[in-house]
């Protein structure tokens, strides 16, 4: 079933890249996007908030917390790294980072032939991620496997869960630059500014 799943949104993703091409001279790449992500995996279904903001060219960091409103929530921060594939408007990410979350957990007896089933657990271990990114206008959709590998408060070390994601750009690429910019104009003129209060207070030699 997920299988199909991800078929089916990649190739979405594909069509509309190539759709969006003529227009994607007048798309701009994002700094700031603020959205919703839909996770799938065999365990659940969640639904949760993902903020992306763009570190350098081709480096991002994003936080997603999401849940299922039951047993599951979790929060990841992520770098990620991208490259672009048809277009920079579209694009593939690898990334990592850690993970924290309150579970539910199934433990194997084999002795009894049971499982036993706990929820509330405190969890932390590494989430991993793979995608597909597209960039239309002020939207940014994209598709993902999330893997995540427990390092502590889970019985299963390894789960898996594909998401999809649809942001609003909320800072663009080119005002972030320029923001950046300001930024440092700024700091250079408050040392100007520094330097020459000093000066002023410089006294002469004594004779």
């Amino acid at each position: 079933m997920q299988t199909n799943y991800i078929k089916k949104a990649a190739l979405f993703l594909f069509f509309a890249a190539i759709i969006s091409l003529p227009s994607s001279v007048k798309a701009q790449r994002y700094g700031t996007a603020l959205g919703l992500r839909v996770g799938s995996s065999d365990l659940n279904r969640t639904v949760g908030l993902t903020l992306e903001q763009r570190i350098q060219k081709r480096i991002s960091a994003e936080l997603i917390l999401q849940s299922d409103f039951s047993r599951n929530t979790t929060f990841s921060a992520l770098a990620k790294f991208h490259r672009p594939i048809i277009s920079k408007r579209f694009n593939y990410y690898l990334g990592a980072g850690p993970a924290l979350g309150n579970e539910e957990s199934f433990r194997k007896i084999p002795e009894t032939r049971q499982i036993v089933h706990t929820y509330g657990n405190s969890t932390f271990g590494l989430d991993m991620i793979a995608g597909l990114e597209l960039t239309v206008a002020n939207a940014v959709i994209s598709l993902d496997y999330k893997p995540n590998i427990n390092i502590s408060g889970r019985e299963e070390f390894f789960r898996g869960q594909v998401g999809i994601s649809a942001r609003t750009v909320l800072v663009k690429s080119k005002e972030q630059k320029k923001r950046a910019k300001r930024r440092q104009k700024a700091r250079k003129s408050n040392g100007s500014e520094k330097g020459s209060f000093w000066e002023k207070l410089k006294i002469g030699p004594a004779y």
